[in-house]
């Protein structure tokens, strides 16, 4: 059985006959590719080598116009698209923010109803305790209204002359205010017709102010260099002053100031807090809101009581 099975002829399979087609394809790509690659470096070449009025230069530009046209067409598809995206991105945005405008308006209003019940219940301790308050602004005062004549009569000192003296009730040390009520300064001089004026910015002028936000107290002074920056100074470190608080007259005297100013007169806005370890005050830099380079006419405020 063994030398039958020996002596028996075995047919081998064939090879398939796909294996050189394979090979011939593999070829036959590869010099597609090395020709395109060939004829592109040729074209490549030709292009950077002729004219800007050459063929290539034309072609070009026929390919760039047909291809406009395409890109035309895509951009009108998809700009309602796009549209719609950018109304979707916005509406979720303004929804967004609507709710902070919201939550913010109702914490105004919380705020508004708690300074509504302060105020009702100040007024009744007031009247029940026969209270007597300084001068406020502008309850107590009669504004005298004057023309700038002059304006910043040296480089030296900010000052200003202004078209109202002693024949209309002005005096020295009236405060002066701009038409909306910030306060200018006061008066330095008076003649029959016609009155000094120091500006907030003058280097010997102060004021004693305070927060309107933390009603912190301190004292308003021009601060140091050329401008019309100002400081609110001798405010302890432990005090709380932040930036965008409003800064209003204190309406009493602090140290040798010359004048009483009334109270709640606007004088600035805090556009910087600093502390250091070596000074035992803050450096607070407030912004004044009067604007000094427009002036063309200020409100002398007169005491009602002077008569």
């Amino acid at each position: 059985m063994r030398l039958a099975a020996l002596g028996s002829t075995v047919q081998r399979a064939a090879t398939p006959a796909y294996s050189s087609s394979r090979s011939a394809n593999a070829l036959r790509r590869r010099v597609v590719a090395g020709v395109l690659v060939a004829l592109s470096l040729a074209l490549i070449t030709g292009y950077f080598r002729e004219s800007e009025n050459g063929t290539l230069h034309d072609a070009q530009g026929g390919v760039a116009t047909v291809l406009h046209q395409f890109q035309v067409g895509a951009e009108r598809i998809a700009r309602p698209f796009q549209d719609a995206y950018g109304w979707l991105a916005g509406f979720m945005h303004a929804k967004s923010e609507n709710e902070k405008l919201k939550e913010r308006l109702k914490r105004y209003e919380q705020q508004l109803n708690q300074n509504i019940t302060a105020a009702r219940e100040n007024r009744e301790l007031r009247q029940a305790l026969a209270y007597k308050s300084g001068p406020t602004f502008p309850r107590d005062y009669n504004g005298i209204a004057a023309a700038v004549t002059y304006h910043r009569l040296n480089e030296f000192q900010e000052k200003i002359a202004v078209a109202a003296g002693r024949s209309d009730g002005v005096r020295i040390n009236d405060p002066v205010v701009d038409s909306a009520g910030h306060l200018v300064g006061n008066v330095s001089k008076t003649s029959p017709h016609t009155a000094q004026v120091a500006l907030l910015t003058d280097g010997e002028f102060a004021v004693s102010a305070y927060d309107v936000q933390t009603e912190t107290y301190g004292l308003v002074s021009h601060g140091q260099g050329a401008g019309e920056s100002l400081i609110l100074d001798l405010v302890p470190k432990d005090k709380l002053v932040e930036k965008n608080d409003l800064i209003y007259t204190a309406g009493r005297r602090a140290g040798q100031l010359p004048s009483l100013y009334p109270k709640n007169i606007a004088v600035g806005v805090v556009n910087s807090v600093g502390r250091s370890d070596i000074d035992i005050y803050q450096s607070i830099q407030v912004e004044p809101l009067a604007d000094f380079s427009s002036l063309s006419s200020v409100l002398i405020m007169v005491p009602k009581a002077r008569g």
